[in-house]
């Protein structure tokens, strides 16, 4: 560095600088790029219609990993959600079978959502014990429940007007499933960069027992995470089985692993204290649009699934190298 450049401290630099020097703004990059590869990798891509049903390969993961966003913000994590919304999935199921309507069915997937989350919230905040370790064995006891339920069976029988949450369109090409990612979308960047909520959820995270002697009501605002990851499980749930149209209890399975990635990936950081939703939203494009990308070249699962663990572990990898090569 020559003796008349000057170094200028990211809170001197404009917002238009800090806005384009941003993870968000790289990412959304990525996405571009992505995107035109897509188009030149495949005829298909571009249809409007095969857009639009690239959709469904993110907005249900999406709508819990704007929930967990926050909740790894806080310095916290739930690894059952993918076996929430199979719990919530076989409830609903079973009331199919009693000739619950679809109001009904609605209420019982997001109630089942919120009571496991709040059962996560109450071991992590009521008894302290570390969320990783809850929450790895309610992945196992929700998930075992519906195999105990189900074993190899499935549910059917679901009511014609149940298939709207996953299979409608609200115009043209628009389906119900993205109108709604974008609403929830909408909903969780306000809670989280624009309410007194948001900044004690980036205040745990950076120091929990600094916010707890501010004033903040730590176990409170956590339970409330896990409570509202819950729920969105429960709509993803809701999603998930009217676009399927059955019930089986391996439904969504692995889709912890993917979350995660997507929050991660989104620019969250996995220790807790920084991150945002726009860039969860961006990082719900980018994977989708690879997701979809490989599908359309026919690339097996097993292939995604390993670019998907790569993915994970580049990003959590890659600031921590790029701090120390600055250092």
């Amino acid at each position: 560095m020559s003796t008349t450049e000057r170094f200028i401290p990211d809170r001197l630099q404009s917002p238009l600088e800090r806005r384009l020097k941003s993870w968000e703004s790289l990412l959304l990059l990525v996405a571009i790029a992505i995107f035109v590869a897509n188009s030149f990798a495949t005829p298909y891509f571009l249809n409007a219609w095969n857009l639009s049903d690239a959709t469904f390969n993110f907005t249900e993961k999406a709508m819990i990993a704007f929930a967990m966003a926050l909740l790894i913000i806080s310095g916290e994590i739930d690894l059952s959600v993918a076996s929430i919304i199979a719990l919530a999935s076989t409830a609903m199921g079973a009331a199919v079978q009693f000739g619950v309507d679809t109001p009904g069915l609605v209420l019982i997937g997001l109630g089942v959502g919120v009571i496991c989350g709040a059962f996560n919230g109450l071991l992590v905040t009521g008894l302290g014990l570390p969320s990783i370790v809850v929450t790895i064995g309610t992945m196992s006891l929700f998930r075992g429940i519906s195999y105990i339920v189900l074993g190899d069976q499935a549910y059917r029988g679901y009511q014609a007007d149940f298939a709207f949450f996953g299979q409608g369109y609200v115009f043209w090409v628009i389906s119900f499933e993205f109108v709604l990612f974008a609403i929830i979308a909408v909903i969780y960047g306000v809670l989280l960069h624009k309410t007194n909520f948001g900044r004690a959820v980036y205040a745990i995270g950076n120091n929990a027992t600094g916010a707890l002697f501010s004033g903040i009501r730590v176990g409170r605002v956590k339970f409330i995470l896990f409570m509202l990851t819950g729920l969105m499980s429960g709509v993803a749930a809701v999603c998930l089985t009217s676009r399927l149209g059955s019930t089986r209890p391996s439904i969504a399975f692995g889709w912890e692993l993917e979350i995660v990635t997507m929050v991660v990936l989104g620019g969250v950081s996995i220790l807790g204290g920084s991150g945002s939703i726009p860039g969860v939203v961006i990082a719900a494009f980018v994977m989708g649009l690879v997701t979809f990308g490989l599908g359309l070249l026919n690339v097996p699962g097993i292939v995604m699934s390993i670019v998907i663990g790569a993915l994970l572990i580049s990003v959590i990898a890659l600031p921590q190298l790029w701090n120390r090569w600055k250092s």
